[in-house]
């Protein structure tokens, strides 16, 4: 799955969850919520309502108000599920990463490395070497490993 229609999905599911917690929400605080524009949330709740997972009434005048349909239940559902089994996946495999990586630098006669980068990759990154007896400190001229997004890079073991 690429990057687009994961980052598509998650705001399908940011949608549905906030239009759930509050039906007379409009596209201007959904925007705010979610961290994009209104023509964004417009054309996912456009999308949202041909798939019939919401449905559209009008409140007031000018208000509308949004209701999840039992199809946009399970829509939610399955992106949810969906949403943790990437995240989870994205752990285990940072994990075996950091694992390996960790089985060169005891090789290399080393008890400790650098993190380079933040994030969550950078946390399982220090649970890991922690778990592992690694300490992790900011010294140079030791392992390092360099995170950029998810790519783990193990530098200084030449």
């Amino acid at each position: 799955m690429n990057v687009e229609s994961t980052n598509e999905e998650i705001r399908e599911l940011s949608l549905l969850e906030q239009i759930e917690s509050d039906p007379d929400v409009n596209q201007a605080t959904l925007a705010t919520q979610l961290g994009v524009a209104v023509g964004t949330v417009n054309w996912h709740l456009k999308r949202l309502i041909a798939k019939g997972a919401v449905k559209v009434s009008r409140a007031e005048r000018k208000k509308l108000r949004y209701i999840i349909t039992p199809e946009g239940l399970a829509l939610r559902a399955r992106l949810a599920i969906d949403y943790v089994e990437r995240s989870f996946s994205v752990y285990r495999r940072t994990r075996q990463k950091v694992k390996d990586n960790i089985t060169k630098i005891r090789k290399a006669g080393f008890d400790r490395v650098r993190i380079v980068g933040t994030g969550d990759v950078a946390d399982i990154c220090k649970l890991t070497c922690l778990e592992q007896g690694i300490k992790v400190v900011n010294e140079k001229n030791i392992p390092t490993f360099v995170l950029d997004g998810y790519k783990i890079k193990l530098e200084g073991l030449e």
